[in-house]
């Protein structure tokens, strides 16, 4: 090779050389390019990603295909933010058909989005998400090109502003404009529209207004003289009346303090007819809760409250008639009752007339027998309604319930019968209550008489005591004070009450025992005699499931004790007496036979148809031994004001009350001064007899 063809071929060479070097260089710079625009790629899918999961708003991008209900007819969700779940209230809905989440309302939002996928114009609107329950607003747009079927999604939960609306609107149903600007960031209200019957007020800290409506600027003038305008303060046009002025201040200063209140009053003149007025007081504040001040809508209530009154004494004279009718029902159901005994009393009297007459003395005892048990049912129907009217004459004594639940268990026992089940749960440590025994023993077995009525196919009966310590709540359940009660529950397994059984259970008369099968008294008369002892009876039961009846009384702080009740007639011979005894009763008929009976015992007796007269004898010479005197007298003195003036000179005179009525107060509330004693009418000679020898025998008395 010669050195031409050698010098051609370094230069080709060489340039074989550059040229490589040259793309190597353009390569390079190709390469760079290409990384530079795939980093910026990662960076922008990046950000993308990055403002995607963080933006508070959701977002979504829906995806439409060929559903069962026709080309694009339902579409999944390809993509979703985090906020999705917080502003829809659905979570993990990436994968998810619209159609398998609120099949519902599908067709709704795929007709909404549809039209964007079709049109490709973008749309704005509001909308409930029915199955979540939150009010959503949305805005679309279409995602090119057009055949990759999708639709981007931006909402927001608008619930709470929607919730701020109705409530807003419910509170300005009556006016006919709406708050129509706002100040500042926060939606301060700037205008109230004229031409409403509600008085809109807006005051700042200063009590100066910010706005105030035609309504409530005439309303203002119309009270206290002044119209006032936006700009003046209140307090300084109200100088003059320091009265009003105060009174302003005073309610309109709660509420620049931040309390929002409803308070209804009356103003105006008093020589001049007065208005009522409903004022509801809200604070206003900015969006970083600063005071700003305070604004009032105020309606004048006047005619409702009035009617309100109407109705009140409307609904009073329905209770008066109803009071009237339930007096028209005791009184019938008295009067049925008293007029069958009467029939037996009289009837017996006046065959007994007639066979002494004819001289058939061998068939009167069975008149007499007639009589007298006609006699002693209307004694106990009398007591009855004497304890439901809590007018009966009590005998109270400090009482130990558990010994007088176990001492009425076999009686108890033998009267419910073997088919039910007796328990009796008595508790330790119990309380004493004052209590008149007698009166409490016949309560409990009516209480028992009623539970084994209840229980027709058997069951169990329980009895159950006590202690409870009532607090404001528990005694406010229970209309009592609070305190400390001993209570005596009767529980039964049997048919149950229904609500308004329950509700009628304590009325007189009132019984769903088959006719002749009960009086309607016995609750009645176990609710009134709890109550005059400053107890309250409650009634629990379901029916089907059985009947508690709780008797809850106070607690006695004396101590209990074991003193004997007097009242029970002894039929052991009697001696002969030969003291005097002072008889005080207005009906001469009592008197002609408490003298009869007093006398044959062997008594002096001395009578007086009334406290004066009575109370002549007392302080005369005249030997006394016992005053036996009703409580309810004629002539301005009662039983026990003869009592308490004849003890001012004798006073060791015994006294035996005897009554039939009587309050406590006259009585002395159970609290008898010594060698006073109470016998409850009726009563027979046999008790009366026993009663005047056992007070004579303790001591004569005499001064």
């Amino acid at each position: 090779m010669d050195s031409i063809e050698l010098d051609d071929l370094q230069r080709r060479l060489k340039a074989l050389e550059e040229e490589n070097a040259r793309l190597k260089a353009v390569g390079a710079a190709v390469l760079t390019e290409r990384q530079k625009a795939e980093s910026a790629l990662a960076e922008s899918e990046e950000r993308y990603r990055t403002l995607f999961n963080s933006i508070d708003e959701g977002f979504c991008i829906i995806e439409f295909f060929d559903g069962p209900h026709g080309p694009l007819s339902d579409y999944i969700h390809v993509e979703a933010n985090p906020a999705y779940t917080q502003h829809a209230g659905i979570p993990n809905v990436v994968g998810q058909k619209v159609r398998e989440m609120v099949p519902a309302e599908a067709d709704g939002w795929v007709e909404l989005y549809g039209g964007v996928l079709r049109t490709g114009q973008p749309i704005r609107f509001e909308r409930e998400l029915v199955a979540t329950g939150r009010h959503l607003e949305l805005a679309a747009f279409r995602v090119e090109p057009e055949s990759r079927k999708q639709v981007a999604v931006l909402f927001q939960d608008i619930t709470p502003r929607k919730r701020a609306e109705r409530e807003l609107q419910q509170l300005n149903e009556t006016l006919e404009a709406r708050v129509v600007a706002a100040l500042a960031e926060r939606k301060l209200m700037a205008d109230l529209v004229e031409g409403t019957n509600a008085f809109v007020q807006v005051v700042d800290p200063s009590f100066r207004w910010l706005a105030i409506n035609g309504a409530s600027a005439r309303e203002f003038h119309r009270i206290y003289g002044i119209l006032p305008k936006v700009g003046d303060n209140m307090l300084e046009l109200l100088e003059d009346q320091p009265e009003h002025r105060d009174a302003v201040r005073a309610v309109w200063s709660r509420a620049l303090a931040g309390e929002e209140f409803v308070e209804t009053g009356e103003f105006g003149n008093p020589s001049r007819a007065r208005r009522s007025y409903e004022m509801r007081f809200n604070c206003l504040r900015d969006g970083n809760g600063q005071l700003l001040g305070a604004y009032q809508f105020v309606y004048d209530v006047t005619e409702r409250l009035r009617e309100q009154e109407r109705l009140r004494v409307a609904e009073d004279a329905l209770r008066q008639s109803q009071k009237m009718e339930a007096v028209g029902q005791l009184t019938g159901g008295i009067a049925h009752d008293f007029n069958n005994l009467l029939t037996g009393i009289i009837g017996s009297l006046e065959l007994l007339q007639t066979r002494l007459g004819q001289g058939r003395v061998k068939e009167i005892d069975r008149y007499v027998s007639a009589a007298q048990g006609a006699a002693k049912r209307a004694a106990a129907l009398t007591h009855r309604l004497l304890a439901f009217s809590r007018r009966q004459t009590l005998d109270p004594r400090p009482t130990d319930l558990n010994r007088l639940v176990m001492g009425m268990e076999e009686l108890v026992r033998r009267t419910v019968g073997p088919e039910i089940a007796l328990e009796v749960v008595t508790s330790g440590g119990l309380w004493p209550t004052l209590i008149d025994a007698s009166q409490l023993e016949n309560a409990l077995l009516n209480l028992c008489i009623n539970a084994r009525d209840a229980m027709p196919e058997g069951g169990r009966l329980t009895i159950e005591t006590a202690n409870r310590w009532l607090d404001d709540h528990g005694a406010g359940e229970r209309d009592l004070e609070p305190g400390q009660y001993v209570s005596l529950c009767v529980t039964d397994t049997g048919t149950g009450m229904t609500p308004d059984v329950i509700e009628r259970a304590f009325d007189p008369f009132f019984t769903t025992k088959p006719i002749g099968q009960g009086t309607g008294l016995g609750l009645s008369m176990v609710y009134g005699f709890v109550r005059q002892s400053g107890g309250q009876v409650r009634i629990y039961s379901e029916v089907g499931q059985g009947t508690t009846m709780c008797l809850y009384l106070p607690r006695h702080y004396g101590k209990e004790t074991d003193k004997p009740s007097a009242l029970a007639p002894k039929t052991a011979v009697r001696p002969q007496a030969s003291h005097t005894i002072l008889i005080v009763d207005d009906e001469p008929s009592i008197r002609m036979l408490l003298t009869d009976a007093l006398e044959e015992i062997g008594f002096n007796v001395l009578e007086a148809h009334d406290g004066p007269t009575g109370l002549k004898l007392l302080q005369s010479d005249a030997t006394i031994d016992l005053l036996v005197t009703d409580v309810g007298l004629p002539g301005g003195m009662n039983g026990r004001q003869l009592a308490d003036a004849a003890r001012t000179t004798r006073p060791a005179l015994k006294v035996l009350f005897i009554t039939g009525y009587a309050e406590n107060a006259i009585i002395g509330n159970g609290q008898l001064s010594p060698g006073m004693q109470v016998l409850t009418k009726p009563f027979v000679v046999e008790a009366l007899a026993s009663r005047v020898l056992d007070m004579i025998k303790d001591g004569t008395g005499r001064s």
